[in-house]
């Protein structure tokens, strides 16, 4: 029988995709509550796969990694077909300034929100930067490699530690 850490590590280890999204301090409060069901990009997001796992680094006046949720469906389009879909499935959970970030876009994105996981103890940016002085976090979102420092120093911890509180 494995333990819980080992069976989060197999998963983390398994995962072929994972990536660390910038997301502001009110859209992943949303996320970690249960709100928001879509995250909302401009552009076609052509790396993002299905199951993977989204590491979320909350920008502004938090700046740590704070958690984490799976990739749901992805839905590509013109911003009007993202945003008409985004508001019939999660009319509660997409903000007015959602639309005017993706409107003029050629192509935008709704990502699925699925199993969001809120971490305990996030790890903030200072303590990041201790130890990797030249990380910088995404402007969006990027893909990480399972082989880059800011994974194999923190994030492999991150999840395959118990110190996971679930909000959903």
């Amino acid at each position: 029988m494995f333990s819980p850490q080992t069976k989060a590590l197999q998963k983390a280890m398994s995962l072929e995709s994972i990536y660390i999204f910038s997301i502001r301090p009110e859209y992943a409060e949303a996320i970690f509550s249960g709100r928001k069901k879509f995250e909302l990009r401009r552009g076609k997001g052509k790396d993002l796969i299905k199951g993977g796992l989204a590491i979320v680094y909350v920008s502004g006046r938090v700046k740590a990694i704070s958690g984490e949720f799976t990739i749901g469906r992805i839905i590509r389009g013109p911003p009007e077909k993202i945003w008409r879909y985004v508001r019939k499935k999660n009319e509660k959970g997409i903000s007015p300034e959602s639309w005017k970030f993706i409107a003029g876009a050629k192509t935008a994105i709704a990502i699925e929100v699925l199993s969001p996981k809120l971490y305990e103890k996030p790890v903030s940016l200072r303590e990041i930067r201790e130890v990797l002085p030249t990380w910088t976090p995404p402007m969006g979102y990027s893909k990480i490699n399972k082989n880059e420092p800011i994974y194999q120093i923190f994030l492999s911890k991150l999840l395959t530690s118990k110190e996971v509180k679930t909000e959903n």
